[in-house]
């Protein structure tokens, strides 16, 4: 959703009603998680991907219905081998799918959505997805405000606290409540889907290195910032346009940056008198990767280093080096594709072993909160 809301947005503020598919539920092998959505706006123009192709010729014209009719529909879409031109996934999941037209004039909380997103503010857009609420209203809910309702005050209340809970994680799945918003009834389901700002990448040591993981952070959704004391080499035409520079020692600029459970590090300098006092400040902070370059011999001395200046094993255990997955790399580009890997992997639970060699589904269960909205 993150990626077409910029489109949505201008849909939605020029007064053009578009159909919105969201998927708020999966099973098995689902070829998308929750939060993944597509939408048919003005002109037939489609935004977007529920699966990844298998339904999104249904979905589109269930897009369209929606526009015309204004009504709201909830689709399941599964595995089917009886028709070979019947309409559902070839890998053998499940999705479901809640279709709904948005207009200015009906669905107020979701120009408010399209709005913090933009300005990088977090939010959540919670929709009713079942039960004794009107099914496809929405609720924005950001840190210190609330737009649009779900029916109920009851229920909006308890909604709320929900939403605002889980907006530092960027949690989004189906929770049930009561029509009034009880916490032990499961009456009604709404989906919740945060919109939390992009993730950072801070990239120490800058070299020919740091600019390929920097190009490959972006791709991937984050926010990065390169940092390396030198000047000589901190600089911003050696970097992809949108990546920040920074000349500042490491240590220094991460002691006075704020991170989270979604941050990755990536320390390149390997040169003992920026990296250890930068991995001593990096492995007592929240972060979800801290990853290190060198060689085995480099890392057993830092390891030392490290432990002589007063961290213990379990910090020490936080640190990923050599940093990437043994993919044989050798040019930059090849080296950020690995690290990119194992920043991947190890968000989602990912083997890093080939696929060809290993058996069950190939996208396993989704964590309970994987912290991003699909970066």
């Amino acid at each position: 959703m993150r990626d077409i809301l910029p489109v949505l947005g201008r849909w939605y503020a020029a007064g053009q009603p578009f159909g919105l598919a969201t998927v708020v539920g999966v099973s098995r092998s689902a070829p998308r998680g929750p939060g993944a959505a597509m939408a048919v706006g003005p002109g037939d123009e489609v935004v977007g991907s529920v699966s990844g192709g298998c339904v999104e010729g249904a979905v589109f014209e269930l897009a369209r219905e929606a526009v015309t009719d204004g009504a709201v529909r909830t689709r399941t879409f599964g595995y089917s081998d009886e028709d070979a031109f019947a309409v559902g996934l070839t890998c053998g999941g499940e999705i479901t799918v809640l279709v709904r037209p948005v207009t200015r004039g009906a669905d107020p909380a979701f120009g408010a959505v399209a709005e913090s997103a933009a300005a990088g503010e977090p939010v959540t857009m919670a929709t009713v997805t079942g039960g004794p609420a009107p099914c496809g209203a929405t609720l924005a809910v950001r840190p210190d405000r609330v737009t649009g309702t779900l029916g109920t005050t009851g229920l909006d209340a308890a909604v709320t606290a929900d939403a605002r809970g889980g907006l530092a994680l960027g949690a989004t799945g189906r929770r049930h409540y009561g029509p009034q918003g009880e916490r032990r009834a499961d009456a009604v389901s709404v989906f919740l889907q945060s919109f939390a700002p992009p993730p950072r990448m801070l990239v120490f040591g800058a070299i020919d290195y740091a600019a390929a993981v920097a190009r490959i952070g972006a791709f991937l959704g984050y926010r990065v910032t390169v940092c390396d004391a030198r000047p000589v080499f901190a600089t911003p035409r050696r970097f992809p346009d949108g990546v920040e520079v920074v000349v500042e020692w490491p240590h220094r600029y991460l002691r006075d940056t704020g991170t989270d459970e979604r941050t990755v590090v990536c320390v390149l300098t390997h040169d003992p008198k920026f990296d250890v006092p930068l991995l001593l400040e990096a492995l007592r902070r929240p972060a979800a990767y801290i990853g290190a370059m060198g060689s085995r011999r480099t890392h057993a001395e830092r390891a030392e280093r490290l432990a002589g200046a007063g961290l213990t094993g379990r910090e020490l255990s936080r640190l990923r080096s050599p940093v990437g997955l043994d993919l044989g790399a050798r040019t930059p580009e090849e080296v950020a594709v690995s690290v990119a890997a194992e920043i991947v992997a190890l968000r989602w639970g990912g083997t890093g072993a080939p696929l060809t060699g290993t058996r069950g589904a190939v996208h396993p269960p989704l964590p309970e909160n994987p912290g991003t909205d699909g970066v």
